[in-house]
């Protein structure tokens, strides 16, 4: 036991950076959907998919967790996540449609320095591709692409 979320079985995390951009994201992928819960707090929160947690909602489980930088922009993350766990044929199913389960949250990074000017689209739906297909095992820990 390290005392890390992946000392959990069944959870894996896997995360992806940009140097340049001084940002990312970190995806939390259950080998099996797992229960959970949110609690929401702060003047200005930045979430995807909350409401699907509410004890009175269809959703009983989630397939993965989003965290990523970006402020509003990082909510895209989940989008990344959820396109690698559709390929992987993972979610909820209902008849012959399987839609990933991926809430997600963000925080403000947009003033940390990096390149924000990414043009049309943001760049966190693909960071969350890529950190959802390199979860793990294994992480390193710390503020990576955080610049703290």
């Amino acid at each position: 036991m390290k005392n890390l979320l992946t000392d959990i079985a069944g959870v894996r995390v896997g995360h992806a950076d940009d140097a340049k951009l001084a940002s990312g994201v970190t995806a939390v992928i259950f080998d099996r959907p797992a229960v959970a819960a949110l609690d929401v707090r702060g003047g200005g929160p930045g979430t995807r998919e909350g409401a699907l947690l509410d004890l009175a909602n269809t959703v009983e489980r989630i397939d993965a967790i989003a965290l990523g930088g970006g402020s509003a922009f990082g909510l895209e993350a989940g989008g990344g996540v959820q396109a690698w766990l559709a390929e992987q044929g993972r979610g909820f199913r209902i008849r012959e449609a399987v839609i990933p389960i991926v809430p997600g949250a963000i925080m403000f990074d947009l003033l940390n320095g990096g390149n924000k000017a990414w043009g049309r689209f943001a760049p966190y739906r693909d960071l969350g591709y890529t950190a959802a297909a390199a979860a793990s095992g294994k992480f390193a820990l710390g503020s990576v692409g955080a610049r703290i």
